[in-house]
């Protein structure tokens, strides 16, 4: 498999590497090792290639919101008056923590971003006190997510 715009080939062996560390990241090297047959060494030599291809960046812990009290996320179409206003908006989308991601998108709006609340009351004041007083914002759609079906990466 060739990664797009990118000179680097994917054998077997590097796709169960990543498969092993894409459903858990801590997986000790030695352990995938025994189970692809070959040396940790070579395993680490061949992240190196995949992190120093792009392909691959670090790793991370998810942290559940769910227990910090975040139970509310949803989704907010917003319309900006004009498109200049974007980069500004985006600037003032980033000083709130509880914007997770942030797109430019074709379509009605012109931002489409992911929220995380603890509940309703949090983010009616975050629409009404921080994201709508955003100079440019013209105003806003949102959708509440009732619950989470599908979570995941790109397949290797």
């Amino acid at each position: 498999m060739k990664v797009a715009n990118q000179n680097i080939e994917i054998d077997g062996i590097d796709k169960e590497i990543l498969r092993a560390l894409m459903q858990d990241a801590r997986t000790p090297i030695l352990e995938i090792a025994r189970g692809v047959g070959i040396s940790g060494a070579a395993i680490h030599q061949r992240l190196r290639k995949l992190e120093k291809s792009g392909l691959i960046s670090g790793s991370k812990f998810t942290i559940n919101p769910k227990v910090l009290g975040y139970t509310t996320m949803a989704f907010i179409g917003i319309y900006l008056d004009k498109a200049m206003s974007n980069p500004e908006a985006v600037k003032q989308l980033k000083k709130i923590p509880e914007v997770l991601e942030c797109h430019y998108t074709t379509g009605n709006w012109s931002i489409f971003i992911k929220i995380l609340c603890r509940d309703n009351e949090h983010l009616m004041h975050l629409l009404n006190k921080e994201i709508q007083s955003i100079e440019g914002v013209s105003r806003t759609e949102t959708f509440i997510s009732l619950n989470q079906q599908i979570d995941r990466q790109i397949p290797i």
